[in-house]
Order: structure tokens, then C-alpha cells, then sequence
């Protein structure tokens, strides 16, 4: 494997020589951030279209929860601790610059930045890839969503390379498995299901996840090894994520699939169940809903770790209520008062 990392961390240096290039790369990581599959492209996807949107929802949270798993599974070391605790850097002069996103706690094979985003847009593009090829006989435009979400999951390899969070076959590893899952699970997504399905789909994420890690550490498998080596040897503590931990995910996709079920039974889906909104007021809703998603992610960030995994429980449960029922009905109110009643 030294061979692996060695090429990586060579590649990694042949990245940033380019410190033009810093801010562009730091862009394109957020836009690979899992979390932005929750707050930015559920939304996007469901007021496109709403099945395509619960599909990217289900394939984000089943993709997050896979590389969690594998992660304790596959383990992986992290550019920027390895090239300081390994031998590497004594060898030869190395010179690479960390940043505030490189110091992430866990393992770091696969890429879960390419893997969830690669799993969780597969939904969008083959939708927008039939549409497409609905409205256009030509070939290079039925290309287009398929080569632009190549190209970002690309951009978003090297991007994580870039600021030292995964070596190139992470990357590698990451995109072949979120593209091969989104190919698998895209048509077995669930859609409106009973309240009871959803409950036990969080269940199911939670206590399999907690069985198989405490299965590891009675198995005597150190599973707080990356964390111990992120604090070593990161920069700056400060650069150090709760959110960046295996079970901040795992929180995340327990209270989403839970969240989930609630609002599509929650009254005012189903008050606006069989409405469909206008365009305008699907692209008020859509960037209402990433506006709102984004202030309440980033909004009360407690220090103390069960707080911090409690409020985040509670966000990721209400996104989906946010963005399926409240905003579609509040648009759809405002939009029924300005409009004049006609009557026969």
C-alpha cells in the first residue's frame, strides 16, 4: 500500500502547485459534501420532479450508510496524517498545505464525497437524460447529463485529493461504487410507503450499524484509530469537524429516513398531495427550501457531543417536512390569495 500512498501524496503536491486554483477547489469539495445531498439536491430533485427527489433523498442515506460500514471494514489512512506519521516526509522534503476541510476523523476508504454524491445524483441525471432524449435527436446533448455528472464526480476526486482527505484510489473506489449503487438501487427505491416502513428502515440503519461496531471492538478491532491520528496531526484543532465523525452520518441517515416517513404523512403533504404547483412556484420552493436547509444546518452547533448529536437528530428529521410539506404549502397559499377567484 506504501506504493499507493506514495503516488498519491506525489500527485497531491503536482495538485497544489496550482494555489490559483485553491478557491475553485474548496467549491467544488462543499458541492461533493454529503451533507449537500440533504439540503441542496433532495430539494432541487424533488421540485423537479417529487419521485426523483424521494429516490436521491433514499440513495444519499443508504449510500452514506454503506461507506460508513465499509469504512470500518476497509479502514484506509488519510493524506494528511499519513504523510506526517509515516516515514514518508523524513525521506524526502515534502511540501503540502492542509486546510480546514482536510482534517476529517474517519478512515478514509472509500471517498464517501464521491461514493454518496455519485449514488445520490444517478436519480437526476437519468431523469434528465431521458428528457433529453425525448426533446432533442441529437447525440451530444443526450450526453450532456451524463458527462456533466462525470465530470463532477471527477472534479470532486480531485478535489479531495487536493486538500489531503483521500488518496487517488480512495477517489477511484468512491466513484466506481456510488455509480455502480445508484445503477442497482435507483429502481428499487422506495416511495410512499407506511408510516411503520419508515420506522423500521431508521431502526434497521441504527442497530445494525451499532451491532457491527461494537462487533468490531469486542472483536478487539481499534475502531478510534483515524480520530486519535486527525487530532495528531492536524494543522489546526480548531480545523477538527464533530460533524465529521462516523456517527454524525449515522445520525443523519437515521433521522432522515425517520423524517421522511413523518412528513409524507404529515397532513399538509397530503392536504397538497394531489395539487401540482405551477414552475414558478416549484423554483420558489426549491430555493426557498435550499436557503432554509442550509441556515438551519449551519444554525446552533454545541460543543458538548450528546447535544450536538441530539439537534442534529432533530434537524435531519425535520428537513423533509420542510421540504415536502411546509414550503409547497406556504407557496401554494400565498400564490391561491393573489390569485383572483373566477366564478361561473
Amino acid at each position: 500500500m506504501d506504493a499507493f500512498y506514495s503516488n498519491g501524496i506525489w500527485f497531491a503536491e503536482l495538485l497544489q502547485r496550482a494555489p490559483c486554483l485553491v478557491d475553485f477547489w474548496l467549491w467544488v469539495t462543499f458541492l461533493g459534501d454529503p451533507k449537500c445531498v440533504f439540503i441542496i439536491y433532495f430539494p432541487i430533485a424533488y421540485f423537479l420532479d417529487r419521485k426523483v427527489g424521494v429516490k436521491v433523498l433514499w440513495l444519499g442515506l443508504i449510500s452514506e450508510w454503506l461507506n460508513l460500514v465499509s469504512k470500518w471494514f476497509l479502514f484506509g489512512e488519510r493524506p494528511f496524517w499519513w504523510v506526517l506519521e509515516s516515514a514518508y516526509s523524513s525521506k524526502r522534503e515534502v511540501s503540502l498545505q492542509q486546510f480546514p476541510a482536510s482534517c476529517e476523523t474517519g478512515p478514509g476508504c472509500p471517498s464517501g464525497h464521491c461514493m454518496i454524491t455519485g449514488a445520490a445524483l444517478w436519480p437526476l441525471v437519468t431523469t434528465l437524460s431521458a428528457w433529453s432524449s425525448q426533446h432533442s435527436k441529437s447525440r451530444m446533448i443526450k450526453a450532456v447529463p451524463f458527462t456533466v455528472y462525470l465530470l463532477l464526480l471527477l472534479a470532486v476526486g480531485l478535489s479531495r485529493i487536493f486538500i489531503l482527505a483521500h488518496f487517488p484510489h480512495q477517489v477511484l473506489g468512491g466513484i466506481m461504487a456510488g455509480v455502480i449503487l445508484g445503477w442497482l438501487l435507483e429502481s428499487r427505491a422506495p416511495l410512499e410507503r407506511e408510516l411503520s416502513f419508515y420506522l423500521q428502515a431508521s431502526l434497521f440503519l441504527l442497530l445494525s450499524a451499532l451491532t457491527t461496531f461494537w462487533t468490531l471492538i469486542a472483536l478487539g478491532v481499534d475502531l478510534n484509530w483515524s480520530l486519535s491520528l486527525a487530532t495528531k496531526w492536524c494543522a489546526n484543532l480548531e480545523w477538527i469537524r464533530i460533524d465529521t465523525r462516523p456517527f454524525a452520518s449515522l445520525t443523519r441517515d437515521v433521522a432522515t429516513a425517520l423524517g421522511l416517513g413523518l412528513a409524507l404523512h404529515s397532513s399538509y403533504y397530503n392536504h397538497l398531495k394531489w395539487e401540482k404547483l405551477s414552475r414558478p412556484q416549484r423554483v420558489w420552493c426549491a430555493g426557498l427550501a435550499t436557503l432554509v436547509l442550509k441556515v438551519l444546518s449551519n444554525a446552533a452547533q454545541p460543543q458538548n457531543l450528546a447535544l450536538w448529536y441530539g439537534l442534529t437528530f432533530v434537524k435531519y428529521a425535520t428537513f423533509p417536512w420542510v421540504v415536502v410539506a411546509l414550503l409547497p404549502r406556504l407557496v401554494h397559499a400565498v400564490a391561491s390569495r393573489k390569485t383572483p377567484t373566477h366564478q361561473k
